[in-house]
Order: structure tokens, then sequence, then C-alpha cells
């Protein structure tokens, strides 16, 4: 059965590469700022280009921050890539007229990447989390990446005998080890662009679509 997707849209560049890849994989596409229909499809995915700040603007504007919320609580799958991941942790460090904080699903804060070269610009290898389902059978493949800030530590465990499952957590490097992908129950993120990383991009979105 075929799995209905939304990729929310806020305003956040061009986004069509991502519908036509998820439709690709099987997914049913909705390309769409209704609250509704982002509330109520299978999967969420929040796509995110540019400015840390002006994509957290732009969400705001849309109510994306409710609307995650309101998914997350009642377990329902969301997908973040690229600055649609990094507005998942508290804040950054880019440089903004209006700076704006975070979601805070994830504690932590994005900052500039540490290498010679920024932004970090085309294919690199990821190391997969031990257990990842979104990396199932392209653990050792290359992604395109496109970003010059990211997560560069990451420090929520779980812990205690009524914690969730631990998240799994898949790392890349540029200039210092930076977190690539996240999975954290029904919350999952990627820092580069499944829809533009050829077949492993594409076995990555069947991997979630499959998951809904």
């Amino acid at each position: 059965m075929a799995r209905d997707v939304v990729v929310l849209d806020y305003g956040s560049g061009n986004v069509r590469s991502a519908v036509r890849a998820l439709e690709r994989v099987g997914a049913t596409v909705t390309l769409t700022g209704d609250p509704h229909a982002a509330l109520e499809c299978d999967g969420l995915f929040v796509p995110g280009v540019g400015n840390f700040h002006a994509c957290m603007a732009g969400l705001a504007e849309a109510r994306g921050p409710r609307i995650i919320g309101r998914r997350l609580s009642g377990g329902r799958p969301v997908l973040g890539v690229c600055v649609g991941m990094q507005v998942l942790f508290e804040g950054s460090t880019e440089p903004s007229d209006a700076p704006l904080d975070g979601m805070a699903e994830w504690p932590g804060t994005v900052e500039r990447l540490p290498a010679d070269v920024v932004p970090h610009m085309g294919w690199s290898t990821v190391a997969a989390g031990s257990g990842s389902r979104l990396f199932a059978g392209v653990e050792g493949e290359r992604f395109y990446f496109v970003h010059s800030y990211a997560a560069q530590r990451w420090t929520l465990e779980a812990t205690g005998p009524f914690a969730r499952v631990a998240p799994v957590v898949t790392w890349a490097r540029h200039g210092a080890d930076f977190v690539a992908a996240v999975e954290n129950g029904p919350l999952s993120a990627t820092q580069f662009h499944p829809e533009k990383s050829g077949d492993a991009g594409a076995q990555l979105l069947e991997n979630w679509v499959r998951s809904l």
C-alpha cells in the first residue's frame, strides 16, 4: 500500500526534487503548507535550504513547530533534511539580523564547520550508527552534502528504566566530525540531501517510506 507523504511547503527553496524522489520510491506525495494535511499524513518530510534563522522564520509562519510537535507527541514520523535537520536543535551560531531559537527537539547548537574549505559541498561517506534502519543496505555508501554548519556534538542519551530507545546517530567528517543523520523514534533527520544522493539516497528514502 502506498504511503501518504507531505513535503512541507514553507518557502524553503526548490523542493520539487524531493517530491520526485519520494514518488520514485513509491510514496503518494503532496507538496503543501496545509496544517491539516501535514498532521494527518503517514510521513512528514521537512526540507530546509539556506540560513537557519530564515528557515525557522518560515516554519514559524507555517506553524511548522506546532505541527511537528503534535506529530511527534502522537508517534507520527517526521524526516528533516539539511537545514530541516538543523532547526531540530536548540539553536545555531549562523549570523542573522533576526536570530531565532531552534525547535529544541534535540539538545545542542549548530556551529560552523572548522574546515579549510566551507561550504562542505559534494559526496562524502558516512559512519552509520549501529542498528540503523534508515541506512539498511547503504551503510558504506556516499551521500551528497551542501552545508557550512552542522551539529558537532551529540548529548542526548536514553537512560533510566523508563527511557526511550537510545537514538541511532550517524557521523561524517569535514574539518571535524559532525552529525550526518539521527534516528530518534518517530523523528529522523539527515544533514545530507537524500533526494540528490543517487541510488543510495533513493534506498534511504525507500527505507523511511517503508517504515511509515
